[in-house]
């Protein structure tokens, strides 16, 4: 009767270092044995030798630039077998594998990450989160980084785009596809969640004082508070009509205003409810039959905007402004002009005053009869 020869402990561990020889693409674990500049050294489980270097050692060199013996972290396998018949070893494919996971993790959880600027085009900036690139388009830059330009300049636009090359910023993944290899991050969420605290401690109707940051064709941007900033509308800037902000404000001024609004990190203020309204008494400076003169300000296909004090314009409709047939209106009414006009209507609540041009005829009884008065 034939025995079994016992297995030794060197057949062992050779049957083990065989059933598990590590391929092409495997990620193994091992521990540092040795680091430099040129090659890091790993032990695989006691019982092979790993190696890293070239550019498959520095492509994350963020990551393992200051490795020591003893340190465990993982590569992945790229030959079996070197000429000095050690693995091949790469921590790019290993750590391209941890970028995805910690990419995948942020995304599930909406926690924000840095992500560095590398290039930037009209559409917004091109990003990277270690080897893993993406794009954050304009729309979902804070507020801090928004290229606010007046006139919508692109080129100039472009140019405070190019600003922020270099820079990490604070992201929120808003859209993730590994397969694809499709990244879109969003600066302007991830500054949002920091600001719900600082939010919280305000509420509609406080009032704020702030420095003007930008003057745009439709209002201005105040910044207050920690970090925060606001949007006062053209129509909430004063109660007169505007028709450039630029022509009253500029960047740095400091500037009072309401709170009117808040939707999630948007911020609505108002300047002109911290003034007197001039409307709130208008009946009884305006009567409806009254007339008054007024200057033209403004020409438009359907009428004429007419200040007939600082804070007090009226628009008289092109139903009401005497033009002959086929007559244009800028052809008869030029910006500038004084003229009479009548009170059609007052509407105080709404803010709308409706007048008509004085005819000639009426204004030329009008002015006869003063002069009859006059003479008696």
């Amino acid at each position: 009767m034939n025995k079994t020869k016992p297995t030794s402990e060197f057949e062992k561990l050779l049957d083990a270092t065989t059933d598990h020889i590590p391929q092409v693409g495997d990620t193994v674990q091992g521990t540092v044995i040795s680091a430099s500049k040129s090659e890091v050294q790993l032990d695989i489980d006691g019982l092979m030798t790993g190696v890293v270097r070239g550019r498959e050692l520095y492509y994350e060199s963020s990551d393992y630039a200051k490795l020591k013996p003893g340190d465990i972290l993982e590569a992945t396998v790229v030959e079996p077998e070197n000429e000095n018949g050690e693995l091949e070893l790469s921590f790019r494919h290993a750590g391209q594998e941890k970028t995805w996971v910690n990419l995948q993790e942020a995304f599930a959880n909406k926690t924000s990450i840095k992500m560095r600027v590398n290039e930037a085009n009209r559409g917004g900036l091109l990003i990277s989160y270690h080897q893993v690139t993406g794009f954050l388009p304009v729309s979902q830059l804070s507020p801090e980084n928004y290229p606010r330009v007046s006139g919508g300049d692109k080129n100039k636009i472009l140019e405070k785009l190019k600003s922020l090359i270099g820079k990490e910023l604070d992201v929120q993944i808003i859209t993730l596809d590994k397969k694809e290899e499709k990244l879109v991050v969003s600066e302007k969420n991830a500054w949002q969640e920091r600001q719900k605290d600082v939010l919280s401690q305000y509420k509609i109707g406080d009032v704020i004082e702030g420095t003007i940051t930008a003057v745009t064709n439709f209002g201005v941007f105040l910044a207050f508070g920690n970090n925060l900033e606001g949007l006062v509308h053209i129509s909430e800037l004063a109660w007169q009509r505007i028709e450039d902000p630029s022509d009253l404000y500029k960047v740095g001024e400091t500037l009072k205003a309401e709170i009117i609004s808040i939707n999630g990190s948007k911020i609505f203020l108002s300047a002109k409810k911290l003034a007197n309204d001039p409307w709130a008494n208008i009946q009884e400076k305006y009567k409806v039959g009254e007339a008054h003169k007024g200057t033209i300000v403004k020409i438009n296909p359907f009428g004429l905007f007419v200040e007939l004090e600082p804070d007090i314009h009226g628009l008289a409709h092109i139903s009401q402004i005497a033009l002959a047939p086929g007559q244009k209106i800028e052809d008869k009414y030029k910006v500038g002009d004084l003229m009479d006009f009548t009170i059609m209507s007052v509407e105080p609540n709404e803010h709308r005053l409706g007048l008509t041009v004085k005819s000639e005829k009426k204004a030329e009884k009008t002015e006869q009869a003063d002069k009859a008065e006059a003479a008696q």
